[in-house]
């Protein structure tokens, strides 16, 4: 649905709402928020809402200068578990300096003109997810334990899958903020789950993404356990990961299958030098190459273990499945877009199906030395914003190694 200023304004008074999230992301991909009281909204829209960029992650690119927040009103939407006198509403936001430029580290911004330049060349491009998640129990104190919450496999039924009921109510909570899914299940691993939704525009299948997180969490906790998103929080367990699909339109024709393959040909060109976006932790890397999950980087039309999966039909896309859902989604849907642009436009041709003799980084330090030497990545990712967040990366792998050492 389109809003208007106005029209939202005109919400807030008819629904007896009274406080505003606004919802940005970090750096590191975090979700984070500043609420307003509901009557300081209509000048947010003109002033934005100023926050302390030096105490955000990834945010050192601002160099001390004020950020303001400044709401995107399409994505207005209640939150249906906080209560309903006195109501809640969250509206994601852009990031601009004082004089209104833009951030150059707000990540929703990069995919905002990644969307643009796919325009330009003339495509349109559709993402859908799969999103899985683990469940575990709480101990006496409400704090997470590593025990699963069922012993479930794949596509079960309860009461074996004891989850069954916290999934509905993810899915009806969804729905109330105008997010659709296509459906859930559980998964093959104890605990664990999915939820999958249908294609849609980059920036409206990121934002999703991120309400899904929001979501899980908060139901959880209305449940008693506690939801990891964590790529591999069990050591001899399936991982949680997110598949990518993506379709690309010329125009208003339907998609072709020599656009989808130079496209397709064009990502895995380049999905290793970006796997420091697909794949952000230490503990991604401990995922990748076990049950399934590819480290090859090889395509096929079957379901298997390759790290992409092409359809018969070119309508259908394809497929990434390295991703897990601690990454930002903004840089990674934006630097699909750029990397299957750069292949539409050189007619990269795909190897042989189930070949190929490039795999993903090992772990998180080989990674960020892919991304350091990508011309690619910084081609597309602002200098300051991309050594900021390898800054971290390389950080958290040199605190892993100490804390190896020590053990």
């Amino acid at each position: 649905m389109i809003y208007s200023e106005e029209e939202i304004l005109q919400y807030i008074e008819e629904n007896d709402v009274k406080f505003v999230k606004l919802t940005f992301c970090d750096g590191n991909g975090s979700m984070k928020n500043i609420s307003i009281p509901a009557s300081g909204l209509e000048l947010a829209f003109v002033r934005g809402v100023r926050i302390a960029a030096k105490k955000l992650a990834g945010f050192d690119a601002a160099e001390g200068r004020d950020l303001f927040l400044f709401p995107d009103i399409q994505t207005m939407t209640p939150l249906p578990w906080r209560p309903q006198q006195g109501r809640v509403i969250r509206m994601f936001c852009y990031l601009r300096y004082a004089d209104g430029t833009p951030f150059e580290g707000d990540s929703r911004y990069f995919l905002k003109r990644a969307m643009k330049a796919a325009v330009a060349a003339g495509y349109r491009f559709r993402f859908g997810t799969s999103c899985e998640f683990m469940l575990f129990l709480t101990d006496e104190d409400g704090c997470p334990t590593d025990t699963p919450h069922d012993h479930a496999s794949y596509c079960d039924i309860a009461p074996d899958d004891r989850g069954e009921n916290l999934r509905r109510d993810v899915c009806l909570t969804l729905e109330q903020m105008g997010i659709h899914t296509i459906s859930s299940r559980h998964e093959a691993g104890w605990g664990q789950h999915e939820i999958d939704f249908d294609a849609a525009s980059a920036l409206k299948a990121a934002d999703t993404f991120l309400s899904f997180k929001s979501a899980v969490r908060s139901v959880s906790h209305t449940h008693g356990v506690y939801a990891s998103f964590m790529p591999k929080p069990l050591k001899d367990a399936c991982g949680n990961g997110m598949h990518i699909t993506l379709t690309i339109h010329r125009n208003d024709e339907e998609p072709d299958e020599t656009t989808l393959q130079n496209a397709a040909a064009g990502i895995m060109r380049y999905i290793r030098e970006m796997a420091v976006f697909t794949n952000t932790t230490v503990n991604s890397y401990a995922r990748l190459g076990e049950f399934s999950i590819p480290r090859t980087v090889t395509w096929s039309t079957k379901e298997g273990a390759q790290l992409f999966r092409l359809y018969e039909s070119s309508a259908e896309g394809v497929t990434l499945r390295a991703a897990d859902c601690e990454c930002n989604p903004y840089y990674v849907f934006g630097l699909l877009i750029y990397a299957a642009l750069e292949g539409i436009e050189n007619a990269c041709v795909l190897p042989a199906e189930d070949s190929g003799d490039m795999e993903l980084p090992h772990d998180l330090g080989e990674a960020v030395e892919a991304a350091a030497h990508s011309d690619f990545v910084q081609k597309h990712v602002p200098a300051g914003v991309l050594n900021s967040f390898l800054d971290n990366r390389l950080s958290q792998w040199k605190e892993h190694h100490a804390d190896l050492r020590q053990n």
